[in-house]
């Protein structure tokens, strides 16, 4: 899960240095938000991995 939003941040690297190589600002714009996209779903799964393994770890402690 940890893996989660790297496709969106390495899209967005690229349509940014596109955009910066062929002066589209738009397209720089994209890639960033794009980016930040991939950021969040990365926080994201993190934030879900880190309430499985407290969901287990109370479990645990009640058996």
């Amino acid at each position: 899960m940890a893996d989660k939003g790297r496709a969106d941040k390495i899209k967005g690297k690229a349509k940014e240095m596109t955009g910066k190589v062929t002066g589209d600002r738009e397209q720089q714009v994209e890639g960033k938000l794009e980016q930040a996209r991939g950021e969040a779903k990365k926080t994201k799964g993190k934030a879900q991995e880190r309430a499985q393994e407290t969901k287990r770890s109370v479990k645990r402690d009640r058996t």
